[in-house]
């Protein structure tokens, strides 16, 4: 009977240590981990005030915003660049690391820049170039009796270009 008693003592603590290892190890897996922080760009309904705030979700970035820019509650969000609203968390996981933002309080409104023509915004990009090179060709004579002229001129991705001059002159030249 005492053997039986301490066999069972033996069986149950490994297996208590494993029940519990597994339990807590099914929570940290059916919790996930948290979503990673992402940077956007917020600014005021005027844009003359403008902040950097790191959020992983659209509850902390309202937050963030409305400390950042001091702001009375509550707040939107809306686009900078067109003025759509930011209203829920789907939405929210769609935008782009670096997204400018409006925070907008009671009574503000989005509107467009004031300001036309070239300007710098917080969330345009350069359009991505897609030409890699660009090769023109054109003949042409600088006099009738030659046999014509070449002109190759490379450019490549839009910036860098170089061209060469072949100059193909008349019979009596090239003998000479």
């Amino acid at each position: 009977m005492d053997y039986a008693k301490s066999l069972s003592q033996r069986l149950a603590a490994p297996v208590s240590k494993c029940v519990s290892a597994s339990a807590s190890m099914t929570q940290q897996l059916l919790a996930g981990s948290a979503p990673a922080p992402r940077p956007f760009r917020v600014c005021n309904w005027d844009r003359s005030l403008r902040k950097g705030v790191m959020a992983p979700s659209l509850a902390e970035l309202l937050r963030q915003a409305q400390s950042a820019l001091a702001l009375a509650a509550p707040i939107v969000l809306v686009l900078d660049e067109d003025g759509t609203a930011v209203e829920t968390e789907s939405f929210f996981r769609t935008l782009e690391e670096g997204t400018a933002l409006m925070a907008l309080s009671k009574g503000q409104s989005w509107a467009a820049p004031k300001t036309r023509g070239y300007q710098v915004g917080l969330s345009r990009k350069p359009p991505r170039r897609i030409d890699v090179a660009c090769v023109t060709f054109d003949l042409y004579k600088t006099h009738p009796k030659d046999l014509g002229c070449l002109n190759v001129k490379a450019t490549l991705y839009g910036t860098y270009s170089m061209s060469y001059d072949l100059r193909c002159y008349g019979a009596r030249r090239l003998m000479k």
